[in-house]
């Protein structure tokens, strides 16, 4: 009536979550794109945060590119990230509602696995920061050919709070799971 194991089975003990991270790798190869029919250089506050981030903590950006809110386009950037030596493809920008929104559109189809509680979680933390509008975003992250896919928004604030939060404390993890 439980779910104990008897003296009579030997099972693998699952490894813990630290000894998963401890097992990652250090640097992490991470191309960023920013989706914007509006932004440039000198104006992606969004791009150069996740640049920053991901660079302070000895991370590796491997492309970086500006691109107009068209689904082709950013198709076009994660496929030719994909076939390099990327591990991790950003994006930022595009995951809202209006009618140019297309970013979650053109990720999504890629994706192979989602990973879900990404968007949920980011939701969630967005809430406490900008109330019911948060269910607007539509950021989304998953696997695609062993590597992983991380749709942000555009706002500076709700890229420094993923990225904070969620992206960089699982980041070698994500690329040590998703290589599997």
């Amino acid at each position: 009536s439980g779910f104990a194991a008897s003296a009579n089975h030997s099972y693998d003990l699952p490894v813990s979550q630290h000894e998963h991270k401890a097992a990652a790798p250090g640097a992490v190869r991470v191309a960023v794109l920013t989706v914007s029919d509006t932004r440039t250089e000198a104006t992606d506050t969004s791009g150069r945060a996740i640049r920053a981030l991901l660079e302070e903590a000895g991370h590796v950006v491997s492309a970086a590119a500006i691109v107009p809110d068209d689904p082709d386009a950013v198709t076009g950037f994660v496929l030719d990230q994909l076939e390099s030596d990327t591990q991790v493809v950003i994006t930022t920008g595009g995951t809202g509602i209006t009618s140019r929104d297309s970013t979650y559109e053109a990720i999504d189809a890629l994706l192979e696995k989602r990973l879900d509680g990404f968007g949920e979680l980011f939701r969630m933390l967005s809430y406490h920061d900008i109330g019911a509008a948060a269910m607007m975003s539509r950021a989304c992250a998953g696997l695609t050919r062993g590597k992983v896919v991380i749709a942000l928004p555009g706002s500076e604030g709700a890229v420094r709070l993923a990225m904070t939060t969620l992206v960089m404390p699982e980041l070698r993890h994500l690329v040590q799971q998703a290589s599997k």
